[in-house]
């Protein structure tokens, strides 16, 4: 396959970008509408129990209020006018007018307010305020749309009366408006950034486009896919952002391998032919097996059952795909028409060719070999320390707070915790199915009144607190359906906290009524289900991971020992980045200067930000590993397969980590936390992987395993060398060119087939 991309490269260059451009055209047209197709939400398991309450209580009892609106004196008005039984008379006059519109509205339903029978856990503790709460139905797009149309026409401060909109679809509006903010922000910076950079490290700046334009290339095809399957499928509107960062920065580091392989080859003497014959067949396959380590890393988010991490694998396993192809198809009919032009466009000021051997890396490499103890064991320890904050961290489930403090459906959410402290909106919705009427129904209610942390239960034969039964409202009907039942069990401890989650397994652990099944809904019970479904499948995905990248890797290079020893050094960097990221955003040290609210880390979020890096990590173990395997396969023995396949590969390796940490660190600047966290996160573990890993841990691990580091039983070696596809195996050479047996002989020249050709070769080893 290499071979054939080389020869047609040279053969048929501009055809070749001309059906790319097209490609892209295409592309760029379909994937205009993936922003219309991606949905919000995502983060529950669907066949959890408190998923299926949700739905019980969506389709038996019209449905659960998802949106409020906060009434309120405008600021400056003291209130001292309201009434002594409720609101201020302006802020009651237009909460019952927006009472009245939402029950007009269409896809509205169970619309209550303070001024409804019972209606009085809707009014503050001061009197001041009131809510307005209802159902908006519809999926979580249809929602968050349907949400913002109601909010403009009845939001807004008039006549002395402010009116905000909170509630979980008010709240994924925002989220949503937010990210389409930081992606715009984020892309800002990083484009230009990653460009500047770029220039500055090739000196040239022809160089420097190729991988930008690999980048943008592998972005819109990711887009087009995602357009095809959030067509077919839920996708998370989220995946944009995995998209962007890891699109441009994948394409970057293919891109950059080839293009500095290619002038490396140059540089050396040799002509465009065989510069460009052996830049595919090695850093060619070099990337396919990158790639395929990091296709393995995301593969694993399709074990999990929210469709927000099945939306990361689509979307990443497409960018690294797509990035691949442009790589492989883009780059070498440029190089081939390029040629030496590839440096053209010199920068002042500039030296710089990526590519060319790094002494400094080699002499880094010689000194942690020298001494592998020394060296190591601070590094193991600098890394180990960060990493502890593992051992205290906790994890959830975003909300509101994930928002800045500005955000309206933040302020409502606030407020009512504190004005509102019996409102209902984060209880548990306990539905039970089948024959619950009369003595039963009253007696399961009375049942859970009293467990520890239950304020009161509301059911359609009354409320209850402590045991004891009021009689029921009106209002309470709506509790009841034919053949279930609604209770509504508010509870004490703070949303999401260890005591609600607490509270949950005990509503669980009550007896259900004879005959009858039990489902636990609400947000409370969704964090204990969406932990449980990661945690119970994160055994396998990680074995999943560890497996499939120990058999690629034992394929690049015929050692059972170097994928256990990647392995292992990529889970401690991880840790690490890991370990870092809570103590900063579980733990709240940098809440001050970053601009979030501590809380426990995202468990989605945090899953992927662990698939990304391990993914990336393995993408610089190859490009590493690959240049040893080079050496050791021409012969190269002792230390020097370490020393200078890291002198080749250093410089490659660590402009590549910092051009695609630029791309995740731009994501730093996001409003929305859990964002910011992946973005800073990932970026870490790049930043770790790619110095401290490479530079430090990779040459120790090598001398203390010495001749031990390619060991692999004799029957595997006999199965890798039938299918064993590392980066020396011996393939054709194009056309007209002597076979060259040695892949680091520099000087085997390709018989030029052309005067144009000749002369360009001529030039080439006369430099």
């Amino acid at each position: 396959m290499f071979t054939w991309i080389a020869r047609v490269a040279l053969a048929r260059a501009r055809l070749m970008l001309t059906l790319a451009a097209v490609a892209v055209v295409a592309m760029a047209a379909v994937g205009v509408g993936a922003f219309g197709k991606l949905q919000g939400g995502g983060f529950d398991d669907p066949d959890a129990d408190s998923t299926r309450a949700q739905t019980l209580v969506d389709t038996r009892f019209g449905g659960d209020a998802n949106l409020v609106f906060l009434i309120q004196p405008a600021p400056g008005d003291t209130g001292s006018d309201h009434a002594p039984d409720g609101p201020p008379p302006a802020v009651a006059e237009r909460g019952r007018a927006i009472a009245a519109g939402l029950r007009n509205e269409p896809h509205v339903t169970q619309v209550r307010s303070a001024w409804d029978a019972g209606g009085t856990a809707l009014t503050s503790k001061d009197g001041h305020k009131a809510l307005v709460v209802a159902h908006v139905q519809g999926n979580d797009s249809q929602t968050e749309d349907r949400a913002k149309e109601l909010v403009d026409r009845y939001g807004g401060e008039r006549s002395g009366v402010r009116v905000q909109a909170g509630g979980q679809a008010a709240a994924g509006n925002d989220i949503t408006a937010q990210v389409g903010k930081d992606l715009a922000l984020a892309e800002a910076i990083a484009i230009p950034v990653t460009l500047i950079l770029l220039v500055l490290v090739f000196g040239s700046l022809v160089a420097a486009a190729l991988p930008l334009v690999v980048g943008l290339v592998a972005i819109v095809g990711t887009f087009a896919e995602l357009f095809v399957l959030g067509s077919l499928t839920d996708v998370s509107v989220f995946a944009i952002n995995l998209t962007t960062a890891l699109g441009l920065g994948l394409g970057i580091d293919y891109a950059l391998l080839l293009v500095s392989r290619f002038r490396e080859e140059l540089a050396a003497g040799a002509p465009v032919p065989r510069a460009l014959h052996t830049t595919v067949r090695t850093a060619g396959r070099t990337i396919v097996f990158s790639a395929a380590t990091v296709m393995a890393a995301l593969a694993a988010l399709l074990l999990f059952p929210p469709f927000f991490l099945r939306s990361f694998a689509y979307a990443g396993i497409g960018v690294v795909i797509m990035a691949v192809l442009s790589a492989l198809l883009v780059v070498p009919p440029l190089l081939a028409l390029l040629g030496p032009k590839v440096n053209s466009g010199r920068v002042p000021f500039t030296s710089a060719h990526c590519g060319a051997e790094a002494p400094w890396w080699g002499r880094l490499a010689g000194l942690v070999m020298r001494r592998p103890a020394l060296t190591a064991l601070p590094v193991l320890a600098v890394l180990l320390l960060a990493a502890s904050p593992l051992l205290g961290v906790s994890f959830g489930t975003p909300d509101e707070r994930v928002l800045p403090q500005d955000s309206a459906s933040r302020q409502v959410a606030t407020q009512m915790q504190r004005d509102f402290p019996e409102n209902g909106s984060d209880a548990l919705q306990v539905i039970a199915t089948g024959p619950v009427t009369g003595a039963p129904l009253r007696t399961y209610a009375a049942q859970l009144s009293r467990l520890d942390g239950v304020v009161r239960v509301d059911t359609s034969a009354g409320t209850y607190r402590a045991g004891d039964h009021q009689q029921a409202t009106p209002a309470a009907r709506a509790l009841a359906s034919p053949d279930a039942q609604r209770l509504v069990v508010v509870g004490a401890p703070a949303p999401k906290s260890s005591q609600a989650r607490d509270l949950v397994r005990a509503v669980r652990a009550v007896p259900p009524p004879a005959g009858a099944e039990v489902l636990v809904g609400g947000t409370d019970a969704q964090l204990v289900d969406t932990i449980h479904a990661i945690n119970s499948r994160l055994p396998l995905a990680g074995g999943l991971i560890a497996l499939t990248t120990f058999v690629l890797l034992f394929l690049f290079t015929g050692s059972v020992v170097q994928p256990l020893r990647a392995l292992l050094l990529n889970a401690i960097s991880l840790a690490a980045a890991l370990g870092v990221m809570a103590w900063i955003f579980a733990d709240g040290h940098g809440a001050g200067v970053l601009d979030f609210t501590a809380q426990p880390l995202d468990t989605s979020m945090t899953i992927l930000l662990l698939c990304v890096a391990f993914g990336l990590s393995m993408d610089y173990e190859v490009f590493v590993t690959s240049r040893m395997k080079e050496l050791h396969d021409a012969g190269v023995t002792g230390h020097r397969v370490v020393t200078d396949g890291l002198a080749r590969t250093g410089r490659i390796v660590t402009v590549a980590a910092g051009l695609l940490s630029v791309s995740f660190f731009a994501f730093g600047t996001s409003k929305i936390s859990f964002l910011m966290m992946f973005g800073l996160g990932s970026g870490l573990a790049i930043v770790i992987d790619a110095l401290l890993v490479r530079g430090v841990l990779v040459p120790a691990a090598m001398r203390l395993l010495g001749g031990a580091a390619w060991y692999a039983p004799k029957a595997l070696r006999t199965l890798h060398s039938r299918i064993g596809l590392s980066e020396a195996d011996a393939t054709p050479a194009p056309p007209g060119a002597p076979e060259q047996t040695n892949p680091m002989d520099a000087t085997a020249l390709t018989a030029p087939t052309s005067a144009g050709t000749k002369e360009t070769a001529t030039r080439a080893g006369a430099r």
